[in-house]
């Protein structure tokens, strides 16, 4: 295990984005991590195992980190995100339960269409971000982060507590399936061999229930967190095995973990939660002001509106931007310095980008230096080196949408 570790380490992988317990045997912890209905799946294919917000998780497998962040980008590649949590909002009043947490207009959305939102606070910091699916089954599906797991699930079931007792319809159930992500140009195509769906009818952010290669019951929802077109997953966990073992018979497809989901998604310019955004940062900070509801912001009806709302017309003193630089790779904490050498924000989230031969960041500066283009100074083991603000995503996305 320690020989996957530092493999991992060699490859320049941002490894801040993984929990600390990452750099420990888990032989350590084993006892105590929770392990997904593909556990011994990951095993029996090469997996090395990692313990991840609590959970033992394949860091990688057989092949390098690099080989599958390329072969996710020309081909797809399989994920296990078992560990995130899924939820069930039911009731006439679940739609007012959501709005009274999150910042987006979830009353807005079409049957079986999705939304990325967020969880905030009363002083606007953002708790979690999560993705929230209108059911045509009468029922919220949220899916959010693992890492926030308790307090996601705590948050959710106090509100429900709460307008329960004010007489309102509502409840909530945990969902205990697996959760698959196929991420890739060619996922389409190889999920389509085992729908009676048309894929091509099913856009990004939007869900249906089918039988997928002959397990039943499965929620395919067209979404993921590389940046690439391709699906989640929410298989009955009697059958995430199978299902997996059909779509690793396509050559297409491969396995694929931890450090390359890491590394595609900070291409395409997305957030970790608790690195990239956190309970001291807000949306408009985050650069997520597109989450904000056009009349969720009117009617300022949302945790942390009164902070949030004011930032909207340029109220804000820093915000989340891209780096591209030369040299050693650019790490969470790293301080950015202005071109005279003041200290001005910092790393969140860095690595080497597999597809651009460069060293890609996010890091927080103040407004004033965050035009695209903006030169400034990253330290880097002791060392000051040139970088430049660059929009994001630094890879072009691919999701699908109906022309």
């Amino acid at each position: 295990m320690q020989r996957a570790v530092n493999m991992v380490a060699r490859l320049g992988l941002c490894l801040q984005a993984l929990p600390s317990a990452l750099g420990r045997p888990l032989s350590c912890t084993q006892d105590v991590l929770r392990r997904t209905p593909l556990y011994d799946f990951h095993l029996a294919n090469g997996g090395k195992m990692v313990a991840f917000a609590g959970w033992s998780l394949p860091v990688q497998y057989r092949d390098s980190h690099v080989d599958s962040h390329l072969h996710t980008r020309r081909h797809c590649s399989l994920f296990d995100v078992s560990h995130m949590l899924q939820t069930k909002i039911f009731g006439c009043d679940r739609v007012r339960l959501m709005e009274s947490l999150v910042v987006g207009d979830i009353a807005e959305l079409r049957p079986n269409q999705g939304t990325l939102s967020l969880f905030t606070n009363e002083a606007g910091g953002i708790l979690d971000d999560l993705i929230v699916t209108n059911t045509s089954e009468g029922h919220l599906y949220v899916v959010s982060n693992a890492g926030c797991w308790d307090k996601d699930l705590a948050l959710m079931q106090d509100k429900v507590r709460e307008l329960q007792n004010m007489g309102s319809d509502v409840a909530l159930e945990v969902v205990d399936n697996a959760l698959l992500a196929l991420q890739g140009p060619t996922a389409a195509q190889v999920l389509q061999a085992g729908v009676a769906e048309d894929l091509r009818k099913l856009p990004f952010m939007t869900s249906a229930v089918m039988e997928v290669f002959g397990v039943s019951g499965c929620r395919v929802t067209r979404c993921g967190y590389t940046g690439e077109d391709g699906v989640e997953i929410s298989v009955p966990a009697a059958g995430a095995v199978c299902l997996a073992t059909a779509l690793l018979d396509n050559p297409e497809v491969k396995l694929a973990g931890l450090a390359a989901r890491d590394s595609l998604r900070l291409e395409a310019g997305l957030c970790l939660y608790g690195n990239d955004i956190d309970e001291h940062t807000t949306p408009v900070e985050g650069s997520l002001s597109w989450t904000l509801g056009k009349r969720r912001r009117a009617a300022m009806d949302f945790p942390g509106a009164a902070v949030i709302v004011p930032q909207l017309k340029g109220e804000v003193q820093r915000k989340r931007v891209g780096l591209l630089c030369e040299g050693a790779p650019m790490r969470a904490h790293s301080p950015i310095l202005s071109t005279e050498g003041t200290v001005i924000g910092t790393v969140t989230s860095g690595c080497p980008s597999p597809c651009l031969k460069k060293n890609v960041a996010m890091g927080y500066v103040p407004c004033e230096y965050s035009r695209p283009g903006t030169p400034l100074l990253v330290e880097v083991r002791r060392k000051q080196q040139m970088a430049v603000v660059s929009k994001m995503p630094f890879v072009p996305t691919n999701y699908y949408t109906l022309k």
